[in-house]
């Protein structure tokens, strides 16, 4: 038998429970778009002292497919011919975008970046302090979720994970 104050106990959590909305809980934290903070075309000269990277975006092909009417000949039906091509959607372009100076990334820092990385699941070697070809392929695996595909570290990714503050490594004196 259960007792009274025991069900209404229950049923007072269950009826909580109920008007539980999981659709205003809060988020985890935003991911950056590191497109947003690339500059297409030559080197940009400010801030003054400010360490860039580039890269190139790939160029994105399409394949169209046509099918193309055939006049009738005399002996035979009016056909159709498929017309295969590839165009250029959007072509191959120079990025540039902010990264800590070399000067910052000491072994120290880059073993605190292979940390992140491995805490998010993208490194799985154990933390050398070098920047190596399995760190450099982690970075890009990390940027490219943020419209980034670098392996080169960019100053916004860097403070995303930790790595530098936000006025740390920003001058080539640093």
């Amino acid at each position: 038998m259960i007792r009274p104050r025991l069900l209404g106990a229950v049923l007072a959590a269950a009826h909580g429970l109920a008007g539980c909305n999981l659709a205003t809980a809060p988020l985890g934290p935003a991911v950056a778009d590191l497109r947003a903070e690339s500059v297409r075309g030559d080197r940009p000269t400010t801030p003054e002292g400010a360490c860039w990277a580039s890269d190139a975006t790939p160029a994105v092909i399409e394949t169209v497919t046509e099918q193309i009417a055939e006049a009738a000949a005399p002996d035979r039906d009016a056909g159709y011919r498929t017309e295969i091509r590839q165009e250029i959607v959007q072509p191959r372009e120079k990025i540039w975008f902010r990264t800590p100076c070399d000067a910052a990334l000491s072994p120290d820092v880059v073993t605190t970046l292979q940390r992140a990385l491995a805490a998010r699941g993208l490194y799985k070697p154990a933390a050398t302090g070098v920047l190596d070809p399995a760190t450099r392929s982690a970075i890009r695996a990390f940027q490219l979720a943020r419209g980034l595909n670098s392996d080169r570290l960019s100053l916004s990714a860097a403070r995303e994970l930790g790595v530098v503050a936000a006025d740390f490594g920003l001058e080539g004196t640093q």
